[in-house]
């Protein structure tokens, strides 16, 4: 598990730059493109085989990513703002979109494409990652994913009137 860095310090990249990335059904990477690596820190033989999660920044909370992997399972895409980790504990945000890979109707991987995400949204998601970590924390290790989650909607909806998605696919094209 890679550390993060006491200096950490955010990567960015150009609005341009798609970030793409495939894995198996388990979510080890089998394919990482040029700008993954780049902006990752990571070169492919470090990547191919490993589970995504080896990006994966402690103040993601685990709800989204229960979120991320019901709507996969149930062979729909899943959008989300994600904040990863790079191989040397520094981290970069994306705007993720990450669909299930079918082959004569079935599952057989999935594809992830990641952009640059816009400050104004993560000055609007950050604050409830924060509250979804404190749920988090607060919960049973068992089901705190599910609780973190289900608070992060119930409050989209009261607040907004929105699902999930609607909220974070209109929170990226309201601010890229």
């Amino acid at each position: 598990m890679i550390a993060v860095s006491a200096n950490a310090r955010e990567i960015t990249f150009s609005a341009d730059e798609l970030i793409v990335s495939k894995t198996d059904l388990r979510g080890n990477i089998t394919y990482a493109n040029r700008h993954f690596m780049r902006i990752s820190n990571f070169a492919e033989i470090d990547l191919l085989g490993r589970p995504h999660s080896i990006i994966r920044h402690p103040d993601m909370p685990r709800g989204v990513y229960h979120a991320m992997w019901k709507t996969l399972k149930s062979k729909n895409e899943f959008f989300g703002f994600v904040k990863n980790l790079t191989s040397d504990g520094d981290y970069y945000w994306v705007f993720a979109n990450v669909t299930p890979d079918f082959n004569k109707g079935n599952i057989e991987g999935f594809f992830s494409v990641r952009r640059q995400a816009p400050r104004a949204a993560l000055a609007m998601i950050t604050p409830l990652y924060q509250q979804m970590l404190e749920i988090e924390k607060r919960s049973r290790k068992e089901s705190a994913p599910t609780e973190s989650w289900n608070w992060l909607q119930d409050h989209i909806k009261s607040e907004t009137g929105l699902s999930y998605e609607e909220f974070i696919i209109g929170l990226y094209e309201q601010n890229s």
